[in-house]
């Protein structure tokens, strides 16, 4: 039967100790100066050399030439101490875990009194200190104070704080520490060596990892590992599926799918883990610490030197290349998102769908707004600039350049968000700007004979929009066409014919001078402009269907618009219960949130009584109702509008078609003299003059000469029964 690695290899001398220089070196010191004392507390990590130095201390003192840091290996002493030795009498070795009673403590201190039987020193080693009880250490106080001359205690513990302190005051304590990564690994690679069997260079790094800093752990890995070698050796995959490691390749796909954004490539890596028979939790631990090692390279590029990352030369090349693709954020970010989620793993059912989860959130910076992940996106965005710029596709147009502040593109939403990341900046490049816009004086489109219930004039002409303040309601579409989603409807999208430009018109006969010199209507009206709001009522009156229909059915048959200046909105009610059952029954909040849907703005509601526009009817402002059509009212229209209805019938017979075709026939004088009368009716319905302050209510108030009333008239239960057909069920006589 072979012996086990770590006692085949168990140090002889404190110089045979590794990674303890900071205990040996004092302890050899004090025997040098035979300052030795009469008790010591050796505290650390289990497999780090506790119980070792503690033999080695006892051989130390009891060699013939001792006290010496150096056993001569020769004397009975140190031969009944060595390696494979039998032992001596004089030290003895208490496990505290069965021996820590506190009678098992009144016999070491009966038989303590007795001096050694061949040595110089009785020396007790008790080794698992902190699994004496208090009653045990208590029983030992005395003897551990003041003990006789030939008598040394030596206490090894994982747990020094349950030493109690009377104990631990009377000891001198020396902490042992986990052994480092490279000494760990040239002692490892020593004893391999000797054992003549080859071992790749991969795999101590594994075994060093699996120990943890232990010696004795490092070692028991070690030897199963040489145990089970064939005739080449220990090999890397041999190595990582005995120990459960992920094999590097794996590691090198899942961070390569990370840095090139490619999901379905991190999706297959994870179902090659779960199909292997792999753990995902030691599967995210691997890919934690490969990330780990990613963000040292990145941020020291010589950390192999500095032995901040132990790994094979080949696999360090691998991980430079991945550090480099990388940006230090989005490095940063995912080992952050790996390391939560590794906590997450613990105790989950289905580790499969967390890992899955965790590589849907690193793959995803974009669906969270911390600063960490914004940083990812930076460094995503600067990686692709460094490596070729944003190029649009071959074959296709480029991306919209939108600046801060411009309407966005045709589509809004996410896309054109991604359009306005699509490519750079490049500011010499201008928008197409239409012929209309650069026209001095476009004349505007010929009005065709509208409907008898005629929708909102249209602006008769457009001017090239003037440069928006910062925050301005977006007042034109893009040069592309189509509205913003969500921005104001204007003129140009209420009329597909005046979006294509329209050539200058031939200068007018007649009054047309007078028309030249008055101002030309702006394309897109003000947020604050009545007619605007008259516009999105309809809107408005359909969102609060859908909040509420109550508050619907109470705006559509009672109420109209009646002002706006800007900030409060004026509704006017027919009488003043409705407005009183519009302002107590929360009826106010649902319109607020109408209008925030609708329009996205928050307004101030102002209810007050307006008789006289009847139910849905159009006050001051225009059509109440949302379902039913147009509702023609009194609107204080700007100078041009009122201009307008007066220069329309003059102008249209010089306004040319802005489409190419024949000429259309010239009309009759009877059929000229009715298309002229029907095209001012319309407009004058469309602009009436400015609505007067109504009559002030009457209250009907009973007076001595008003009628009497008819007597002989059905009223009660009588009326109830023949106009509805009612049945009386049950007659309750109130007192």
């Amino acid at each position: 039967m072979s012996l086990a690695l770590y006692r085949r290899y168990r140090p002889e001398t404190f110089a045979e100790v590794i990674g303890q220089e900071h205990v040996t070196d004092p302890l050899q010191q004090a025997l040098r100066n035979n300052r030795v004392n009469h008790a010591y507390l050796f505290s650390g990590p289990r497999g780090c050399g506790k119980t070792t130095s503690a033999r080695i201390l006892a051989r130390c003192l009891n060699c013939e030439k001792g006290p010496t840091p150096t056993p001569c290996g020769e004397c009975q002493s140190c031969r009944d101490l060595a390696r494979n030795g039998p032992g001596s009498i004089d030290v003895i070795e208490i496990d505290a875990a069965s021996h820590g009673g506190v009678d098992d403590a009144r016999d070491l201190r009966e038989k303590a009194f007795f001096g050694p039987a061949s040595s110089r020193y009785k020396i007790y080693i008790i080794d698992e200190a902190h699994m004496v009880t208090p009653a045990g250490f208590n029983a030992l106080l005395k003897v551990v104070e003041e003990p006789p001359e030939h008598l040394k205690f030596i206490f090894a513990t994982t747990e020094p704080e349950k030493v109690i302190g009377t104990i631990r005051s009377r000891t001198h304590h020396y902490p042992f520490r986990l052994v480092p990564p490279g000494t760990l690994r040239d002692y490892l690679a020593e004893v391999c060596e000797r054992e003549a069997i080859p071992v790749e260079a991969g795999v101590y790094p594994l075994v060093v990892r699996s120990g943890a800093g232990s010696v004795r752990d490092s070692m028991s890995v070690m030897d199963q590992l040489l145990a089970g070698a064939g005739e080449a050796g220990v090999t890397y995959a041999m190595a990582t599926s005995l120990l459960g490691y992920t094999d590097g390749a794996l590691l090198d796909d899942v961070v390569d799918a990370f840095a090139a954004g490619d999901g379905a490539a991190a999706f297959e890596v994870v179902d090659r883990v779960i199909e292997g028979g792999n753990d995902p939790r030691r599967f995210v631990a691997d890919l934690l610490e490969r990330l780990r090692d990613l963000v040292i390279l990145a941020a020291v590029p010589d950390a192999v030197e500095k032995s901040l990352i132990d790994a094979p030369a080949d696999v360090v090349e691998r991980m430079r290349a991945q550090a480099g693709v990388f940006g230090a954020a989005e490095l940063s970010r995912a080992a952050d998102l790996v390391n939560a989620g590794l906590t997450e793993m613990r105790g989950a059912t289905s580790p499969r769908l967390q890992l899955e989860l965790i590589c849907a959130r690193v793959l995803l910076p974009a669906a969270y707004d911390d600063e960490r992940s914004l940083q990812a996106r930076l460094d995503r965005l600067e990686r692709r600039a460094s490596a070729g710029g944003f190029a649009a596709p071959a074959g296709g147009p480029a991306a919209p350049i939108v600046e801060f502040g411009e309407p966005l593109p045709p589509g809004g939403g996410p896309a054109a968000a991604r359009a306005a990341m699509g490519g750079p900046a490049r500011p010499a490049e201008a928008a197409p700007v239409p012929a209309a816009a650069s026209a001095p004086a476009p004349a505007p489109a010929p009005t065709a004979v509208p409907d008898p219930t005629p929708p909102p004039a249209a602006p008769p002409a457009q001017q090239p929009p003037a440069a928006q303040r910062p925050g301005a309601w977006p007042s034109a579409t893009a040069p592309g066409g189509g509205a913003r989603p969500g921005a104001w409807p204007t003129a140009a999208s209420a009329a597909p014919a005046a979006a294509s430009p329209a050539p200058a018109a031939p200068p007018a006969q007649g009054p047309a001078p007078t028309q030249a010199s008055a101002p030309a209507a702006p394309t897109a009206q003000p947020i604050g402009d009545a007619s605007r709001v008259h516009q999105m009522w309809p809107t408005v009156l359909d969102a609060v269907k859908r909040l509420r229909k109550v508050t619907w059915i109470l705006l559509d048959q009672n109420a109209r618009l009646v002002g706006f200046d800007g900030s409060t909105l004026q509704i006017g009610f027919d009488n003043p219960g409705a407005r009183d059952s519009f302002a107590n029954r929360g009826h106010e909040e649902v319109l607020k949130q109408a209008i925030s849907e609708a329009l996205g703005v928050q307004w101030r509601i102002e209810a007050i009584v307006s008789p006289g526009g009847g139910p849905g009817g159009g006050g001051p402002m225009g059509p109440g109702g949302g379902s039913g059509g147009p509702r023609p009212a009194p609107v204080s229209p700007a100078p041009s509008e009122q201009q307008q209805p007066h220069q329309q019938p003059q102008q249209q017979p010089h306004q040319q078609s802005p489409h190419p075709g024949p000429p259309p026939a010239p009309p009759s004088p009877p059929a000229a003299a009715a298309r002229a009368a029907v095209n001012a009716a319309p407009a004058a319905s469309a602009y009436p003059p400015v609505a007067e302050e109504p009559p002030p209510i009457e209250y009907d108030m009973p007076e001595d000469d008003d009628p009497d009333l008819d007597e002989t008239a059905l009223s009660g239960h009588d009326l109830i029964v023949r106009e509805l057909g009612a049945t009386l069920i049950e007659e309750i006589a109130n007192e």
